[in-house]
Formats: structure tokens, sequence, C-alpha cells
């Protein structure tokens, strides 16, 4: 099989969940002896993973640009996965003009309508709403996931949520949590350790506000119980206003760019992870989980990642109870040592790397055969490909008409 990913961003796995989760998928296509190539817009970067030494070849592709009509007849795919919905957005309608007989797969992330509606709750100070989702951008990615063959959704809650709300039908999509290591868990003991940690990419807005949330409402109440502990904030692309927040006196130090996330997750007694608002789930507390970090967070946070196994630490919403969590579990080693159990126990039982591995490639393969099938018999989705294409094709064929005519003038 051929496969073509079109990314909104070169795969980063130190440096966000869904750079792990992009490279779990290319790995798992590899291991099939796929032939796997990856094309983007975006800029490269220098945490972008070599992809070369996977035998995979990388393509630097043009928005707006009757080019990639020529580079997607001539690779000629049997399927196209898009990486998160913008990119079905831009390239879609391209790909079933030019190579109709690929299979159309979206791989989302998490939700991002989900998560910029409670985002905006957060903001407004009330509870979230379902027809807070009911925004352009919930109609934009709602329309994205129509048109798909195939959506892939890391979080159970969110795969319910798309067939119970948005009437997505169960053929057209499928939940894939992080595929991991159930091999190579950890646990360093509760000696060796020692101090808090938070990590994530402070792009990323959760992460962001859970920072500002750790400096002003958590921290300050932490230290006064704990003086000598102290909160290393790992993440990259930090910000002026986020290295501004670093303070020695306080012990609340802000470390930037880890180059190995699970080694300074280790190091950690506790991982705090206040998570307001956010959709998907949480590759932080998955790696605490991994390497025996209990971890105290908020429903937001633990959510779709469980199941109804116990935490591998607290979820709690009350800041109050946050606080005195983590100062009780950071001092208590019979609990810690149960926590980090817990947390094996999960990714053991939740995320063990072959067992997704062969569900995927399984539903790939039948999602290949039936495909013509399912898309005759989606009547939404065809309905949704007729309009919104046609007016994301016109739109992209008048801006590339508007550079051709700008570059023509400019020469």
């Amino acid at each position: 099989m051929k496969i073509l990913i079109i990314g909104y961003v070169w795969p980063e796995p130190n440096s966000s969940a869904a750079g792990s989760r992009m490279m779990q998928l290319i790995k798992t296509f590899c291991q099939q002896n796929w032939k796997v190539e990856f094309a983007s817009p975006a800029q490269t970067t220098d945490h972008m993973e070599d992809l070369s030494q996977y035998g995979i070849s990388t393509t630097n592709i043009k928005l707006n640009n009757d080019s990639f009509n020529d580079y997607l007849e001539a690779y000629n795919p049997d399927m196209v996965m898009f990486d998160r919905f913008m990119m079905e957005e831009q390239f879609g309608w391209r790909v079933e003009k030019f190579a109709p007989k690929a299979l159309r797969v979206l791989n989302t992330e998490d939700l991002h309508s989900l998560r910029d509606a409670r985002h905006t709750a957060i903001k407004q100070g009330r509870p979230f709403t379902q027809s807070d989702m009911y925004s352009d951008l919930g109609i934009r990615e709602i329309a994205a996931i129509y048109r798909s063959d195939l959506t892939l959704m890391v979080s159970e809650y969110e795969t319910e949520l798309l067939k119970q709300e948005f009437n997505v039908p169960e053929t057209h999509v499928m939940h894939l949590p992080f595929m991991l290591d159930t091999q190579t868990l950890r646990a360093a003991p509760f000696e060796q350790r020692q101090d808090f940690v938070f990590i994530g990419n402070f792009r990323h807005a959760p992460n962001w506000d859970a920072v500002l949330q750790l400096k002003q409402v958590f921290w300050p109440k932490i230290r006064k119980q704990l003086p000598d502990a102290k909160l290393n904030i790992y993440g990259a692309y930090p910000p002026p206003k986020a290295t501004q927040l670093h303070n020695e006196k306080e012990g609340f130090l802000v470390k930037g760019w880890a180059e190995d996330a699970l080694a300074v997750i280790e190091s950690a007694r506790i991982m705090l992870s206040p998570i307001r608002f956010g959709a998907g789930i949480k590759g932080k507390l998955a790696e605490a989980m991994q390497v025996g970090t209990p971890s105290i967070t908020k429903s937001v946070g633990a959510e779709a990642m469980h199941g109804n196994l116990p935490w591998n630490g607290i979820i709690t919403d009350d800041d109050e109870e946050f606080v005195n969590a983590s100062v009780s579990l950071y001092q208590d080693q019979q609990s810690f040592e149960l926590m980090q159990k817990n947390g094996h126990a999960i990714i053991k039982q939740r995320y063990e790397k072959d067992e997704w591995i062969d569900k995927l490639v399984t539903r790939l393969s039948i999602q290949q055969q039936l495909k013509e099938q399912l898309r005759n018999n989606f009547f939404l989705g065809k309905l949704v490909r007729h309009h919104s294409m046609k007016s994301t094709q016109y739109m992209s064929q008048w801006i590339t008409l508007k550079n051709k005519q700008a570059n023509t003038e400019t020469e």
C-alpha cells in the first residue's frame, strides 16, 4: 500500500503528544512494509523528526497551488491521511479529484472544536455546554469528518460524541488511542525522586493556561507546605512571557524544551497537571504512567484515559483538594507506590501497542475494500462533499489564479 500523509506540521515527537501520535502511526505503516511519503506546507523546525531514518520520503507542498495536482497524480497513493481537519479542507477536494480511488483518512489528534468551545466557556466563567461546539470551527471540523472515509479518534469520549451528537456512522469513525510499548515501563523508586514536574508545548493553549494556574493558584500554596520542593516546568517553544515566570526563590523553574521528556518526568516525584480545558487524551499523563510518576490532574485532564481503572494519582476539580493531594502524595511512599502500579495497569490494559496496531491494520484493510460502498451509503457525507468541497475548491482556485496573476505582474 502506498500512503501519503499530509501533515499540518512536521512531526516533533519530543515536543508534543501530537508528534508522538504521528510517529506511532508512521512506524505502524512502516512495519507493514507500506510505502510512506510525508508532505506538508509547514516550515521545517529544529525539533522535527528525521523521517529519512525510517525510509520515508518527504515533500514540501504549497497551499492553493495546482502543482499539488501533478504531484498527487504522479505519486498515485492508495491512501491519503490528512493530519488534522485543516489539511482535509485544503487538500481534500484535490485528492478526491486527482486520486479518486485513494482511501481518505482523517487523523484528528483531538476535536479542535471541543477544545476551543471549552476554552471559550472558561474565559466566560461558565460551564461548557454542547451548543458551544456549534461554532464556525465546529461546523468546519464536523464537515471534514463527514467528507472522510474514516476518522481516527484518540479519545473514546470524542468517538461517542461524534456518533451520538453529530450522527457520524460507526462505519466512518474509529477509536485509536496512543499505541505504547508495554514492555518498557519503568518505575524509579520513591526515595530516588524529588520535586514536581509539568511538561507541555507552550504553543498549546491548555498547557499555557495550566502553567498560569500553577504559578498563580497552586504552587504558592504547595510551596508553603513544602518549602524545599521545586516545580520544574518543561515545554517546547516557551515565549518570553513564560520564561519571565521563572523564579529561583519561589522554586518555580521554567526550563523549556526537554530533550528526553520521559527522563525528566521520571526524575520527579509527582506530575502536576491542572488542565482546565482541552480535548483528546494527554500525552504528558500517559508518559507519567509509563515511568511510574503519579499525577494530580483535573477531570478534563484524565478524560477518556483510564476507563474504569483507578487513576495513577488524584483527579479533582476542587482547588484546595488539588493542593492537599499534591502535598500528601509527595510525602506518602506507600500511596506513591500504589499509584505507580495503577499507572502501569492503565497502560497495559488500554494502550498495548501490538493490540491496537492489529486493530488499525485490519480496519484500514476493510475500509479500503468497502470504500465505494460506504461512500454511496453515507448520503450525508456525499451531500457535504458536494456543497462544501465545491466552495473550498472554487475559493482555492480563485486564490491560485490571483497568485498567478500577481507573479506575472511582478515578472
